[in-house]
């Protein structure tokens, strides 16, 4: 079964330095869907762990199985549109609508 629109769930405004989770899910698509968060139009990279690669300026944890988007300290650099996105491989997949955060 193809995806539905997915509901997002993004905090319109946050403080700087606080743990901040934006949430997206859909129930309808079977296999369950995977999901992939934007910001200003460009994919986010998934990161688990931590690593002092060239990702060591990103500031969340992506978990694609959930659809959470975790920041553990968000800084003004994190304000900007966001929305997700929800594929399972059948039919298109499905967006939600995009949400601005300003921290």
């Amino acid at each position: 079964v193809a995806p539905t629109t997915p509901v997002c769930e993004v905090p319109s405004s946050a403080m700087t330095g606080t743990v901040v989770e934006l949430s997206c899910k859909e129930t309808e698509g079977s296999p369950p869907s995977e999901y992939q968060w934007y910001k200003n139009g460009v994919a986010l990279l998934e990161k688990t762990g931590t690593g002092s690669t060239r990702t060591a300026n990103v500031t969340y944890t992506m978990n694609k199985k959930s659809g959470t988007l975790l920041f553990n300290t968000v800084t003004k650099n994190d304000t900007g549109e966001y929305f997700c996105e929800a594929s399972n491989g059948i039919g298109l997949s499905q967006k939600c609508s995009v949400k601005r955060m300003q921290v």
